[in-house]
């Protein structure tokens, strides 16, 4: 199962420079078209399923206004056999 992931845009950092849209390896950023930052930009959010919270948006962004999360799943421990 791929891990799954998600970001929070700061909106007083972001400026849409879409840096962060080009770097995202599984294409789920795009720009929100339908909201302004205080600043008047378009900032960026997540378009559809598939984040896995790589952080390359987080690293590539200039302007340090996305933090990444990454779910934490426990890995299967196998059970002993026998006994």
């Amino acid at each position: 199962m791929p891990a799954k992931g998600w970001i929070q845009v700061n909106d007083l950092y972001c400026k849409g420079c879409e840096l962060c849209v080009a770097a995202c390896p599984p294409k789920v950023l795009a720009l929100n078209m339908e909201r302004l930052t205080p600043k008047g930009y378009h900032p960026v959010h997540i378009v559809k399923d598939g984040c896995t919270g790589c952080a390359i948006c987080a690293l590539v962004c200039p302007d340090a206004a996305i933090t990444v999360y990454r779910e934490v799943t426990k890995a299967a421990v196998p059970v002993a056999a026998g006994g």
